[in-house]
């Protein structure tokens, strides 16, 4: 008889991402030998999914080549770590990278950018189309304008998919 309870689930879903975070961390640590590069890895479970960070006491130049321009390489590595947890697991993975805090630097950015969309649409009373972003972007917006009390849609096809902040 197993434990279905929603706190052995909770344990269940817990133990899971940790394993995912294991698989990503041993998979980027092959990585950052492969390419010779000084790195530390840091693991955790942020809103029910693995995240994996990237870090570099020394300056994080050597780093920045594998975030690459606007982010570009990070979600190229993040998608490969995906797939390699999925080919241990045989589960798709939703875990997040973050390299030389790239992306926690882009999260402030973008939270900051959809607050303020929320604030042009409650002024204006019109909706505010934003240019397009990655699945990410959009959901760090979406998160924002919520948090602002309006709600936000996406429109448009990838790679065009935009954010719309609707006003109240």
């Amino acid at each position: 008889m197993t434990d279905t309870t929603p706190a052995a689930e909770g344990t269940d879903t817990l133990t899971r991402l940790e394993q995912e975070g294991e698989i990503a961390a041993d998979y980027l640590e092959g990585l950052l030998d492969i390419a010779d590069l000084d790195g530390d890895i840091d693991m955790d479970v942020e809103a029910d999914r693995a995240a994996v960070s990237i870090i570099s006491d020394s300056t994080s130049r050597d780093l920045q080549k594998l975030v690459g321009r606007d982010g570009e390489v990070l979600e190229a590595l993040q998608e490969l770590t995906r797939l390699a947890v999925h080919r241990e697991t045989g589960d798709r993975s939703r875990l997040m990278l973050d390299i030389a805090g790239f992306r926690a630097r882009k999260r402030e950015e973008l939270a900051e950018l959809g607050a303020k969309a929320a604030e042009e649409a409650k002024d204006t009373g019109q909706p505010v189309k934003l240019d397009p972003m990655t699945p990410f972007e959009r959901k760090v917006v979406h998160d924002a304008v919520a948090a602002a009390g309006l709600r936000s849609e996406s429109e448009g096809e990838e790679p065009q998919r935009r954010v719309v902040v609707l006003p109240a």
